[in-house]
C-alpha cells in the first residue's frame, strides 16, 4: 500500500519550493515549471542573425533553481565572458490547460511580472555553431530572474505596455508588448498543444532588440508598464 512519505524517508531533505511573492496578497506562487519563447519580438531576431518563421515559435526551459527575485544584487554567473540581459514580461499560469484555444488562453493567466532571462552568450553561441543544446547558455543559476507576480486584474494590458531597460543610465532596450511576434494568448495556446500546462508555470515571453554583456558592478533598471519596474546590481 502506498504510504505518503514524511522527512524520514528521504536520503536528504528535498531542495525548497521555489516561490514568488503576489502583489498585494501574502501568499506566495509556487513555481512549477519556467518556459522561455525565443526570438519574439523581430528586432532582436535581426541582431542575432535570425530571421521570423511566424508559424513556428519554439521555446527553451529553466528549471526552478534558476529563479532569482529582481531586487538588490545577483552575483555574475560562473565560467562566462560574456554575460547577457534580456528584458522580458512573465506571465504567471494559475489554471492547468491542455489544447487551448486561442480564444480561452488568457483565462489560464494568474498574474505577470517583469523579469531578465540572463544569458551566458558565449556559452549559448558555442552550442549553436555545434547544434548542441542551451542549456548551460540558458539554465543558470539566478538567471531567472522575476519581480512579485501582479494579479491579471489588476494588469491593464498584456498586449500594448512598454517594456524597458536601462544599463548604468543609459537606456538599451525600448519597446512594446505590441511588436511581440506571437501574443501571450498565442503563445499559451501553442504550449499547451506540447504540454499540458499546470499551475505554477511561468513563461518568459522574450526579449525586445538590445541585448547586451553585463560587468560587476553594473546596476540595471527595467520594467513593464503597468506590471512592475525593478533595480537590480551585479556582484
Amino acid at each position: 500500500m502506498f504510504k505518503v512519505p514524511d522527512m524520514s524517508d528521504y536520503v536528504f531533505s528535498p531542495p525548497a519550493i521555489q516561490a514568488i511573492p503576489i502583489v498585494g496578497s501574502d501568499k506566495l506562487f509556487p513555481v512549477n515549471r519556467i518556459f522561455c519563447v525565443g526570438r519574439n519580438y523581430e528586432a532582436h531576431a535581426k541582431e542575432m542573425g535570425a530571421e521570423i518563421d511566424r508559424e513556428a515559435p519554439f521555446y527553451f526551459t529553466k528549471s526552478a533553481a534558476s529563479i532569482s527575485m529582481a531586487e538588490g544584487s545577483i552575483s555574475y554567473a560562473k565560467r562566462t565572458q560574456n554575460y547577457h540581459y534580456e528584458m522580458e514580461m512573465v506571465l504567471a499560469i494559475g489554471t492547468a490547460g491542455l489544447n487551448v484555444d486561442i480564444a480561452d488562453a488568457e483565462s489560464l493567466i494568474f498574474g505577470c511580472a517583469a523579469g531578465l532571462d540572463m544569458t551566458r552568450r558565449d556559452l549559448q553561441n558555442d552550442a549553436k555553431k555545434l547544434g548542441r543544446p542551451w542549456d548551460t547558455g540558458k539554465d543558470v543559476e539566478q538567471s531567472a530572474v522575476i519581480t512579485p507576480i501582479k494579479p491579471i486584474a489588476e494588469v491593464p494590458s498584456i498586449a500594448k505596455a512598454r517594456i524597458h531597460l536601462a544599463q548604468n543610465g543609459e537606456t538599451k532596450q525600448e519597446s512594446d508588448l505590441a511588436l511581440m511576434v506571437w501574443s501571450a494568448a498565442e503563445i499559451i495556446a501553442d504550449l499547451s498543444s506540447l504540454y499540458h500546462l499546470q499551475p505554477g508555470d511561468l513563461i518568459y515571453t522574450g526579449t525586445p532588440a538590445g541585448v547586451g554583456p553585463v560587468e560587476r558592478g553594473d546596476t540595471l533598471v527595467g520594467g513593464v508598464e503597468g506590471v512592475a519596474d525593478f533595480t537590480v546590481s551585479f556582484t
